[in-house]
């Protein structure tokens, strides 16, 4: 009597697909794709700001120099001016002037009072590192962002401290060329590039992972 063969179980366990990685590559696709979307909300929120800047730099009436960082950004590149009791320090950083020509730009760190953190005026561009013969007065300028802001590290940290503004003076003291004053299209606005490049990576992780399977459950 012939024994009937023995039956041999379908192989398919090659060709299941594979639950557990594609359940993570979606939620990693997910990611990106809320972070692609979270810039281009962030690039509508900052062309908002930058139009409130420039609103800002058209109006001539002066505000009160706000006395304590953080500065409202209704406030930012608006004109306003200063008293300068003395010059604490100097800080000395790369600028250009009015004319487009390369500097030094002297920042001087003023006390306004006998409390408080002072006011930081940029007075104007020098050919090389020597402190001007400035010891202080009145100085009338525009409000910019301080040279001092806090890194992106830190504000996701929660460990940016509220950052200073800065007066931009409208004629330099004695020996220096005018700084050149920032405007709002100075502000970077890259997010729509930043969402782009999330989007170009969800799309390429399920390329490649769509590939991989695919290759899979043809072996």
């Amino acid at each position: 009597m012939t024994e009937p063969a023995p039956s041999v179980a379908p192989r398919s366990s090659g060709r299941r697909w594979p639950l557990i990685p594609t359940i993570f590559v979606l939620c990693a696709v997910a990611v990106m794709v809320a972070l692609g979307v979270w810039q281009l909300q962030r690039k509508t929120e900052k062309e908002a700001l930058i139009a409130l800047y420039e609103r800002n730099r058209a109006m001539s009436a002066l505000v009160t120099y706000p006395e304590l960082p953080p500065v409202p950004d209704a406030m930012l590149f608006r004109k306003s001016s200063v008293v300068c009791l003395e010059v604490v320090r100097w800080d000395q950083r790369g600028g250009t002037d009015r004319t487009g020509k390369s500097g030094i730009r002297m920042v001087a760190d003023c006390r306004t009072g006998a409390e408080g953190p002072g006011v930081l005026v940029d007075v104007g561009i020098a050919d090389d590192f020597t402190p001007p013969k400035w010891t202080g007065g009145t100085v009338q300028g525009t409000i910019v962002p301080g040279p001092e802001q806090p890194t992106l590290v830190d504000r996701l940290t929660g460990r940016a401290a509220p950052a200073r503004a800065m007066l931009v003076a409208d004629a330099p003291v004695a020996g220096l060329r005018a700084s050149a004053v920032p405007s709002g299209a100075d502000v970077p606005n890259n997010h729509l590039a930043y969402a782009v490049q999330w989007f170009i990576f969800a799309a390429a992780a399920l390329t490649i992972y769509a590939l991989a399977v695919r290759r899979r459950l043809q072996r």
